[in-house]
């Protein structure tokens, strides 16, 4: 059975404090694993909620500030640590290549041949990540960012009364998947859409620092599971715009407006404490009135299935 769910690493924004460690977020997805912003202490976040470098296939930076990358050093020193044979991806804005390089050796190690770099530039740029596409859209922020988006490609969904009728079972089903069509025991030629309906693939999208613009809004329209940073609470809208951040009444927004379904909120300002956690459910609350997680370290949080 697929497993496709985000594991929170790390929850907080320039400043760990004692609830919430720096920026970290895990996407398992089939087999895949996306490593997005390992912030520091990733290393142990990752051994505490029981994912290992192992379970890493793409690492993916949106922007060079410290709390979104200075983990990546002990991730990729792990990475080789352990023997990691198979190859893992490295996304980042190409503009920040002097800083990837940097955190990239940042210590002596026996360095590790299985990071293939991914430099990002442009409007767009799309790679091909196994069974999904992944995505990276220019965002707003101070410095290059870039927002990340996964999708599924569209499938179909066997419908067990059609196959029934039309005589189809067993290892033919399979074969029809596969091929297109199957010959009926009446000798009849049966099509895959004559057994089965469209199933629109499932999404993800993860979005850092930024301000309100396009690239927030193509990353997360129609996305299943949207992870999206809320800094600030409303009080502080003009704080949030000055320095490239997001409120959660924004995220909420973001939400309603793309037709999210399922909002996780997350990268929360060392300014509030944990009285202060259900405002921003609150207000997110206000514009989206679908399922919102307030994240938290270690939680772990599910891809919305596809009904």
């Amino acid at each position: 059975m697929s497993l496709r769910e985000l594991v929170v690493l790390g929850t907080s924004s320039a400043v760990p404090t004692r609830h919430r460690n720096h920026n970290g977020y895990l996407l398992l997805w089939d087999g895949q694993g996306f490593l997005f912003d390992p912030g520091e202490g990733t290393q142990r976040q990752m051994t505490l909620a029981g994912v290992g470098s192992h379970d890493v296939t793409w690492i993916c930076v949106t922007h060079f500030h410290g709390d979104h990358c200075l983990g990546v050093p002990g991730v990729i020193q792990r990475i080789a640590r352990d023997g990691v044979a198979h190859p893992v991806q490295a996304a980042y804005p190409a503009g920040g290549e002097t800083y990837w390089r940097r955190l990239r050796h940042a210590s002596v190690f026996a360095d590790t041949q299985v990071i293939a770099e991914r430099p990002v530039s442009g409007e767009r740029a799309t790679f091909d990540a196994g069974p999904v596409a992944l995505t990276a859209r220019p965002l707003s922020h101070p410095v290059e960012s870039y927002g990340y988006r996964i999708d599924e490609p569209d499938g179909r969904r066997m419908l067990p009364g059609l196959l029934r009728e039309r005589g189809v079972e067993g290892p033919a089903i399979s074969r029809l998947q596969r091929e297109g069509t199957v010959t009926a025991p009446d000798g009849s030629a049966v099509r895959l859409e004559d057994c089965s309906e469209p199933r629109p693939g499932q999404s993800a999208a993860f979005v850092m620092d930024t301000r309100l613009c396009d690239g927030v809004f193509a990353l997360a329209e129609g996305v299943d599971l949207l992870v999206i940073e809320s800094t600030f609470l409303s009080g502080e809208a003009a704080l949030a715009t000055d320095y490239g951040h997001l409120t959660a009444a924004h995220a909420g927004r973001v939400a309603a407006e793309s037709g999210v379904r399922r909002l996780v909120l997350t990268h929360i300002s060392e300014r509030y404490g944990p009285a202060d956690e259900p405002r921003f459910v609150d207000e997110a609350r206000a514009f989206f009135d679908g399922d919102i997680v307030l994240a938290r370290d270690l939680a772990r949080v599910p891809v919305p299935r596809r009904p």
